[in-house]
């Protein structure tokens, strides 16, 4: 015969919770403690952080994943800013006019520190060139060389109509003015005939004068068609005359400037093409003459953007400014939409139409960060539109090309700038949880060759006596750095215990930092209230029980109805087919547990065990895997030689939300063998567990939770001794109770019992031997399983006198 393991005793109350002796801790107040700035438990994570770092080949860009508040971005961001301070300084960026294609704004690369400058200089260039420009234009040599060539005109001019007036005169043609222009009329006698006096004339002569007028008409037509080509040459030599005078003025004025900067080719020959421009639309800089018309024609292009118009275009702007950073930026862009990652092109409202210009240009983080490190939070970067397609084509590209999302996406036709793309030299590190990270990976297919490295921070350390002590340092720099008391060893143990008791494992630690840091801030508020000096453990209590009773109404209120009878869970008695079980509750960053009935039925049918949850779609995928296994298990028992006629139907009772998760299969299994059996179970026991298909008792989450739950009830109808929770002994090394549930199981109060297999739980719920196997396949008679396989036999036989169709296995029906 098979030999069952014992039923165990309960576990004794120093193993219900690992404490920590405050005189073992080598320091009386976290004063005399030494600063820890570094994380805890993070060694995977600081490996490949700093391999990333150190990683200058494409791709190797990282992504930290983890829970928030494990200081991910902390330790990031002081690792990157200690790599940071020993790289160089990277160059300044700037964008400046393309006097050739202003759609096209030029960049230009400048060493650390010298945009600024240049931006400085060309300002000053402007403002002289301001004031120089018109007194060149205003002096006595260009005035005298400038009346010249308008003298020359003139006298070409007079001299041509001159030459006219005199043949005219020998042909006794008379040039006159009128309203309309010039004319010619006959002469006679030293007088114009009038058309009257004409037509009183000899034909001869009249023919005679007609002659002579279309030979001088033809002669005027051709000095006046000749005048505007005059004029244009004149014009002409105005403009040369003023572009010399302006490159002269021009010249003088950029000597230095030029000096300064002849180690930049670029800037030199921006600068050139600067001169070009001011020679070419010189009259932008001076105005209109006496008369009130301009000086020269207009000049070929006019760009009037913003308030100071033209002169805008020979500004320089600035986009990365390095003047002040030592070492490779380090950016932290908390807000990552497109326009802020990759740069924007703003517009001004001016006269209905909104225009732009390349000193409109704004920088984006990846700008900011060349040269260094960008860090972002990956799930803000998904949630804003194009921001993540942009930076990844970023990436690809290694340059920074700034097109609004209309331009990328080709959806815009209207004409806008397209600057220059600058070059990309930077590591990225995005920040997010680890499904995210795992998401990514599987569904696009860009990210593992843009982010090869990933810094995996866990959530839990081991709990030893070194990291116990690292956790003290770590709590005594805090303390230090926001001005709070320093804590007594016994409040740094009540902490370490809180550190265990948030993993829900005796055995490790969380490291989730920001939990720990928002304890000892509340503590330190209660030693305030106090007047205390120090930090105790009594604060830390407080503060624990503080952050409780903050969140705990919805508990407060599963209790009450429980307690009043409105929802019906028993603590004493027996009961057949009904077992009390146990669920956590989570509200945001709190967790309880919850009793609840489980109830199981059984009747002769087909095989199948109905999960009623499942039927009516209030549970998920993994409670119905825990069914179709308790099925499987029962099915291996009891229905290797004979099949199982019956139908069970399992349900939790007052159940109006949704069940999800396997811990309750061993309870389901239980209630079932009770039914089947016809066995009561004790009601002042609750379980907890999943089974397998061997019958043996897994391990389940939230066990501190599903206890102490169980225990409040029972406490609020009065502990006599009998009430206890069945847990798996997997999960005997995991728990962190409260201290009261402690206390009551040493005064014997309270029991929690670790079950290894399902023959065990049942033993210890029903007072009856489970029963082991023989060699020849039976049960011990009066045993569990001998009554389980007893029923189950006579549904068999009755299946058979009915005639009803056999099944070969237990099938657990789904819903649907």
């Amino acid at each position: 015969m098979t030999e069952l393991p014992p039923i165990p005793a309960g576990l004794p109350p120093e193993t219900l919770r690992r404490s920590v002796d405050p005189a073992q801790l080598p320091f009386d107040t976290t004063a005399e403690l030494a600063d820890y700035d570094e994380a805890i438990g993070q060694d995977r994570a600081i490996e490949a952080i700093r391999f990333a770092i150190g990683m200058r080949h494409r791709g190797f860009n990282l992504f930290a994943l983890g829970e928030e508040g494990t200081g991910r971005r902390n330790l990031i961001l002081q690792y990157l800013r200690g790599a940071a301070a020993q790289r160089p300084v990277p160059d300044d960026w700037a964008y400046v006019d393309n006097f050739a294609e202003s759609s096209r704004p030029r960049a230009l690369r400048l060493p650390p520190g010298r945009a600024r400058a240049l931006e400085r200089d060309m300002d000053h260039l402007v403002d002289e060139l301001i004031q120089a420009l018109p007194a060149a234009f205003e002096s006595d040599e260009y005035r005298g060389r400038r009346r010249r060539i308008e003298d020359e005109q003139k006298e070409r001019q007079e001299a041509a109509f001159g030459a006219v007036q005199e043949q005219a005169a020998a042909r006794e043609v008379s040039l006159i003015r009128t309203p309309v222009g010039l004319a010619l009329a006959p002469l006679r006698n030293g007088e114009v005939v009038s058309p009257d006096d004409f037509k009183l004339l000899p034909e001869d002569e009249q023919d005679r004068y007609r002659a002579a007028l279309e030979a001088m008409q033809q002669q005027l037509e051709d000095v006046i068609k000749r005048v505007p080509r005059w004029e244009r040459d004149t014009r002409a030599r105005v403009r040369e005359l003023e572009q010399e005078v302006a490159a002269q003025t021009i010249a003088h004025l950029m000597e230095d400037m030029t000096g300064r900067w002849a180690d930049l080719p670029a800037v030199t020959a921006f600068l050139d093409d600067v001169a070009r421009d001011v020679a070419e639309n010189v009259a932008e800089f001076i105005g209109n003459g006496e008369d009130g018309e301009a000086r020269t024609a207009p000049p070929r292009r006019r760009r009037h953007h913003g308030p100071d118009g033209h002169f805008r275009r020979y500004r320089v702007n600035v986009l990365v400014n390095n003047e002040t950073v030592a070492g490779a930026p380090v950016v932290l862009e908390t807000y990552p939409t497109q326009p802020n990652i990759i740069g924007r092109v703003e517009h001004i409202a001016q006269f209905g139409a909104l225009i732009t210009d390349f000193n409109l240009i704004k920088p984006g983080a990846l700008h900011r960060a060349n040269g260094g490190y960008l860090v972002m939070d990956a799930r803000k970067l998904l949630m804003n539109p194009f921001a993540w397609e942009d930076l990844k084509r970023a990436l690809r590209a290694r340059e920074i090309r700034i097109e609004s999302p209309g331009q990328s996406l080709g959806l815009m036709s209207t004409l806008s700038l397209e600057p220059e793309p600058i070059p990309l030299d930077l590591k990225v590190v995005l920040i997010g949880d680890p499904m995210l990270y795992y998401l990514l990976s599987h569904h696009d297919p860009e990210f593992s060759d843009l982010f090869k490295v990933a810094a995996d921070f866990d959530w839990r350390m081991e709990r030893s006596s070194g990291n116990t002590l690292l956790l003290a340092r770590s709590v005594a720099t805090l303390a230090r750095k926001e001005g709070l008391r320093p804590l007594e060893r016994g409040a740094v143990a009540r902490v370490i215990e809180q550190a265990s008791r948030d993993v829900g494992d005796a055995a490790r630690l969380s490291t989730h930092m920001a939990s720990l840091a928002d304890l000892v801030r509340e503590a330190d508020y209660w030693a305030g209230e106090d007047d205390a000096p120090l930090i105790a453990g009594r604060h830390v209590d407080r503060a624990i029980s503080a952050s409780i009773y903050r969140q705990d109404r919805v508990r407060d209120s599963v209790q009450a109805e429980i307690r009043d009878g409105t929802v019906h869970v028993e603590t004493a008695g027996e009961v057949i087919g009904q077992i009390n079980g146990l669920a956590v509750l989570e509200l945001g960053r709190f967790s309880f547990g919850r009793p609840s009935r489980i109830t199981a039925r059984v009747r002769l049918g087909k095989g199948d065990v109905i999960d009623i949850e499942r039927e009516v779609l209030l549970s998920g995928p993994l409670h119905g895997k825990g069914v179709l296994i308790l099925s499987s298990f029962l099915s291996a028992r009891f229905g290797v030689e004979k099949p199982l006629s019956l139908t069970a139907t399992l349900v939790f009772e007052q159940s109006y939300g949704g069940i999800e998760g396997d811990s309750a299969s061993s309870t389901e299994l239980y209630a079932l063998l009770s039914a089947l059996a016809e066995a009561p179970i004790r009601q002042n026991l609750a379980v907890t567990g999943s089974v397998d298909q061997f019958g043996r008792v897994q391990a389940i989450g939230g066990v501190n939770e599903k206890i102490e739950g169980f225990f409040d009830l029972c406490r609020a109808r009065g502990l006599d001794g009998s009430h206890g929770v069945l847990i798996p002994a997997t999960n005997a090394g995991h728990l962190m109770l409260r201290q009261d549930v402690v206390d009551a199981c040493a005064r014997g109060l309270f029991s929690v019992f670790p079950i290894a297999t399902i023959d065990q739980g049942i033993e210890l719920l029903t007072g009856v031997p489970a029963g082991g196997m023989d060699s020849r396949g039976r049960f011990p008679p009066g045993s569990i399983n001998r009554r389980v396989a007893a029923r189950l036999a006579t549904f068999a036989r009755r299946a058979e006198e009915m005639g009803a169709p056999r099944q070969v296995a237990v099938v657990a029906r789904s819903g649907g």
